[in-house]
């Protein structure tokens, strides 16, 4: 029996207009719009290795050239998590990709793997292209500060699961090294240092608690100045995570690193053990670096136990590298040139596997 164009209703005897997608929330064109400006941002991030344009059913990167014995790819995914929540109250979108970014790069960066290539998922409630294009140039801007390719990813318009004007954003980082020069704290010994890198801040962990806080229970402005912030509330929680790529990959091209911990959600006693040696325990020297006022504000006001501060945020530490006593002088060097600040902050002993304030 041949198609028909329209069928007839049933009660009216009238013919019915069909569906469309736009109808049921889902914009096909704006879609199209979103991708011609991420193509755009995607180019100002390629490497030499990076092959094809942004719309095939795939990226395509070469390791032809690198040159590398016995390469293995390490990768990694991450999300922005509820920080995103500031964002949208903000209205303020260009910052969070470099967290997605840095999420993901900064863990596989703990075992010297060079970033290579990244690719984004991003699903919106309603596709506003130009909103989209400035969380991706966020995201252009983590992979450009770590090195890395945007060559791929995912717009998905989902009206109904996410509301019209929030999202979700996560992402899929993957680099390289070479089978021997790998990291993994199985060289991590009684009497190396722990050096620990200077954070952004909160970067993008505990903003469940953070949002509780200040949000809820103090119902805190966000465009509200605090001195000892010396920064708007808003600014300071959309502050951007750092992106340690570049410094970490010419610290472990320059000295001898036996682990390096990303201290993320957890903090340091989570994210620490992962970097080190059965038999090996971290001892952290309270007060060895200087805290950003953020957490402080945040102890006060909720208040948060030490212990549970410790648990949650990073207090001021973004990564730690593990390694020799006579190591720390040059490594410090090399991270100041680099323009990141570091401290010693405690050393390892033999015990069980864990993390001790002193």
């Amino acid at each position: 029996m041949p198609e028909r164009a329209q069928e007839a209703d049933n009660a009216s005897g009238q013919p019915m207009t069909g569906v469309s997608y736009r109808e049921a929330g889902v914009d096909i064109e704006a879609g199209y719009a979103a991708v011609r400006l991420i193509k755009e941002l995607a180019r100002t991030t390629y490497r030499p290795e990076v092959r094809g344009e942004i719309g095939s059913f795939g990226g395509f990167f070469s390791l032809e050239s690198m040159g590398l014995r016995r390469p293995l790819l390490v990768a990694g995914s991450d999300g922005v998590g509820t920080k995103l929540k500031i964002a949208f109250l903000l209205d303020r979108h260009d910052t969070v990709g470099i967290d997605c970014v840095a999420y993901c790069v900064n863990d596989i960066i703990c075992h010297g793997a060079e970033p290579l290539f990244f690719l984004d998922y991003l699903a919106v409630g309603r596709l506003d292209p130009e909103k989209v294009a400035r969380i991706v140039a966020g995201v252009a801007e983590g992979c450009r500060q770590a090195g890395c390719a945007l060559i791929g990813g995912e717009t998905a318009e989902m009206p109904g699961f996410y509301p019209p004007d929030e999202y979700d954003l996560a992402g899929f980082a993957v680099g390289v090294v070479s089978e021997e020069k790998i990291i993994t704290g199985a060289q991590v010994r009684p009497g190396d240092v722990l050096l620990g890198l200077a954070s952004t801040g909160l970067q993008a962990s505990g903003f469940s608690l953070v949002r509780r806080i200040v949000l809820e229970q103090h119902r805190l402005p966000l465009d509200a100045y605090y001195p000892e912030l010396g920064r708007t509330l808003g600014e300071e929680l959309l502050t951007p995570t750092a992106v340690y790529a570049r410094p970490i990959l010419r610290l472990t091209r320059s000295v001898t690193v036996h682990g390096i911990a990303n201290i993320s959600g957890g903090g340091l006693p989570e994210n620490l053990p992962r970097a080190m040696a059965d038999g090996t325990r971290a001892v952290i020297e309270v007060g060895s670096w200087p805290e950003p006022p953020i957490f402080d504000m945040l102890r006060r006001l909720g208040p948060v136990s030490e212990e549970e501060m410790r648990r949650t945020f990073n207090l001021g530490i973004g990564m730690v590298v593990i390694l020799p006593p006579g190591e720390v002088d040059r490594a410090r060097a090399i991270l100041a040139e680099s323009g990141v600040t570091s401290w010693p902050v405690g050393e390892v002993v033999s015990g069980e596997k864990g993390v001790e304030f002193r």
